[in-house]
């Protein structure tokens, strides 16, 4: 019988598929391989683990929540559904044509990526509305019947509507909708004005596209999943973590996919903002790393840095601008392809490379001995000793370290003239000052300095790695929580039901109109919070709202929230006030004599969260029992050094160990270099802190880079 205290969360990675169960105050947790021909295998595996581990049967589970890269991934690889676009006329090219913007600028053979659908896949239709709503060509429904005939012999799984300015008007997409409904009632229909209703067409229809081509493929996958887990006894509301760093339903998930395009790496945030909470941190660097990529967030005030566009399948080496743009709310990170299995090489000028192609889960590392033959982090990670080869993944993945020096050896150390070592520290020191470079850019580009935050290290290969990071970015302090192995699989437990509800009306200051404002937030809090509601009918709600602001003849916006007295009474003086106010402090100044515009509204409903106490200190502290020591390479020194091995579970509040260190677990393995000594809070979390005498070196190496 369902328990109201026992609820699941499921995170589906790249490599592994990690497996929270919460009961009342304890939880248990596990880690998979994930299964890429039928995700739901490692699920259901996993949950058996967990629920063994709590002796209890699935039947006691009340919730699961779910948040899985499964979308991401089909678009990266192009496996989705067979999808057309319909389009206002004359726009056919624009998801083609893309912006005037070149993301490497000097690059002459710069190549744009493919658009999602080929050409001979848009279709179009003679209709008009003006950027108000105003309709100046009336669509015509025979054109529209006759354009569905035509749809229904080429056989598509699903369709995009997306026309011009339906964002202040969706009077002609409503039409076509039911025109297709009637005539391909089994096709998959996806809506502009519905998936994303904001101004920038190439955005809006590129987001639609997005969503009706992933549709079809999630809405099976979670009604499987459904339909697995009700037979294995879990049979329970099942909800998906969404890209904003919220909680909705599956049937809704099913419906607008797109918007789980980021749901692991928002559950990471969400979990490092919860233990910046617990531990009164207003300024916190968000270090996630898996088996595939490595996420990097600011978090202010304890609360994620959000954005409403981000970029997925980026094809040049990870650049802005050359991946495809989702218009939707999405917690915004930094995502690179640098996890415990990305793929080490050596290029044409004799540089030693890593990502973004990684071995996942299948065939893994050369150290998994599933077949893998090219050298990855993890195998790096095994030759300097940061890993046990008999107890990675809790003794249920056995590593080979000859493979791994073998792997080394044959791809760096033969072209590098590189014994194991040598290579596999070439290969660590690249891979981590990639994620260093990667939070650096991510700090200046907010205006930030990151000496001034602490970082919370979480993910299989976090903890292996975030030490390192520190010294090389002059971060004094690294939190590493209980559960950081599986830590986006917990804050998705932590994590709000919420919805974001925007509008894109553009209005001057000047022309400012409160009553037409009002009306606006009203309508949108009564759309957010009636979803929100959908979700849980009980808890109580609050209300975020935002504006986008710029100077007339800028080309992006800067968001400015509002209090909700501010919302409810809103006034063109407060916010030129707000807006020059968070523009000078993005960019140092504000431009006088400037009109200002505001062109996107916000709403952010959620369920309220329970007040959080900061926790003390760690109170009384003694040397915890080292139970052996090992070989560990110090890339900070470069050297050999014996480090301690300390089992966590010895770490009880209060417990100390110096570096170099090695503190394992089941899920992960925290690194205390030289540089650095460790503590236990009375939460369990790990404060690897730097040592007085290596401060100034820290801030040196960080002046350096």
């Amino acid at each position: 019988m369902a328990d109201a205290a026992t609820r699941l969360g499921v995170d589906i990675g790249g490599t592994f598929t990690d497996v929270v169960l919460e009961r009342g105050d304890q939880w248990f947790s596990t880690k998979v391989l994930t299964t890429y021909a039928a995700p739901e295998d490692a699920i259901i595996e996993g949950m058996h683990q967990v629920c063994a581990k709590a002796g209890v049967k699935p039947d006691v589970i009340s919730q699961i929540i779910h948040g899985t890269t499964l979308a991401t991934n089909a678009l990266i690889e192009r496996r989705g559904a067979k999808t057309a676009l319909i389009t206002t006329k004359g726009f056919r090219d624009v998801i083609e044509m893309r912006t005037e913007s070149r993301f490497e600028q000097y690059d002459l053979n710069l190549k744009l990526p493919d658009p999602l659908l080929p050409r001979n896949r848009r279709y179009v239709v003679s209709e008009r509305l003006d950027a108000r709503g105003n309709v100046l060509i009336p669509l015509d429904q025979a054109e529209v019947e006759a354009l569905a005939e035509e749809l229904k012999q080429a056989a598509y799984d699903s369709v995009a509507v997306g026309l011009l300015h339906s964002y202040t008007n969706d009077a002609h997409e409503r039409m076509v909708a039911q025109v297709l409904a009637e005539k391909l009632p089994g096709v998959m229909v996806s809506l502009s004005s519905e998936v994303s209703p904001q101004m920038r067409e190439y955005e809006r229809f590129n987001t639609t596209i997005a969503n009706a081509y992933i549709k079809p493929l999630m809405k099976s996958y979670l009604g499987r999943l459904r339909d697995q887990l009700a037979e294995q006894g879990a049979d329970c509301p099942i909800f998906l973590m969404h890209s904003g760093g919220g909680i909705m339903s599956l049937e809704s998930a099913a419906e607008f996919p797109v918007r789980l395009v980021e749901s692991g790496p928002a559950g990471g945030a969400i979990f490092a903002a919860d233990i910046a909470a617990r531990h009164g941190l207003d300024k916190v660097l968000s270090f996630d790393m898996g088996g595939t990529t490595a996420k990097i967030c600011l978090i202010k005030d304890q609360s994620p840095k959000t954005a409403r566009v981000f970029e997925v399948a980026r094809t040049y080496r990870f650049k802005k601008g050359s991946g495809m743009p989702i218009s939707i709310p999405v917690i915004d990170m930094v995502e690179i392809g640098a996890g415990g299995g990305s793929l080490a090489h050596v290029d044409g000028m004799n540089q030693i490379r890593v990502g973004p192609e990684s071995a996942g889960s299948e065939p893994g590392p050369a150290c998994y001995g599933r077949g893998g033959k090219r050298p990855a982090v993890t195998d790096a990670d095994l030759v300097l000793g940061k890993l046990d080869p008999e107890n990675f993944a809790g003794g249920s993945i056995p590593l080979n370290p000859k493979s791994s020096a073998t792997a080394l050896e044959a791809e760096i150390g033969s072209k590098l003239n590189m014994d194991a070592t040598e290579a596999a520290w070439g290969l660590a020191e690249v891979v981590d000052e990639n994620m260093a470079n990667a939070a650096r850019v991510h700090a200046v580009e907010n205006g930030e300095d990151l000496s001034d935050y602490t970082m919370i290290a979480f993910g299989g290969a976090a903890p292996l790695h975030a030490a390192r990071l520190c010294e090389k970015l002059g971060v004094d302090r690294c939190l590493v929580p209980q559960g950081a192995g599986v830590g986006s699989a917990i804050g998705f437990l932590r994590a709000p039901f919420s919805f974001e509800a925007n509008r894109s009306v553009f209005m001057r200051l000047s022309d400012f109109d409160p009553h037409t404002v009002k009306s606006l937030f009203a309508e949108m809090e009564a759309e957010a919070t009636g979803f929100v509601r959908s979700c849980d009918a009980i808890a109580p709600i609050e209300a975020h709202h935002r504006v986008y602001m710029r100077y007339s003849g800028q080309g992006w916006e800067i968001p400015v929230s509002l209090t909700a007295q501010q919302a409810a009474a809103p006034d063109a003086a407060t916010l030129l006030s707000l807006f020059e106010q968070d523009y000078a402090n993005l960019f140092g100044r504000t431009v006088d004599g400037m009109e200002v515009e505001i062109t996107v509204w916000s709403v952010n409903a959620f369920t309220a969260q329970a007040p959080t106490t900061p926790l003390t200190g760690p109170g009384a502290q003694f040397t915890a029992d080292v139970t052996d020591s090992r070989a560990l390479f110090d890339p900070g020194t470069g050297a050999t050094v014996s480090a301690a091995v300390v089992p966590r579970a010895n770490l009880t509040p209060g417990g100390t160990a110096q570096g170099p260190a090695v503190i394992t677990e089941d899920e992960t393995t925290v690194i205390v270099p030289s540089s650095r000594d460790v503590t236990t809070h009375s939460d369990g979390t790990l404060d690897v802190f730097v040592k007085p005498d290596a401060a100034v070196s820290g801030k040196q190496e960080k002046a350096r880079a």
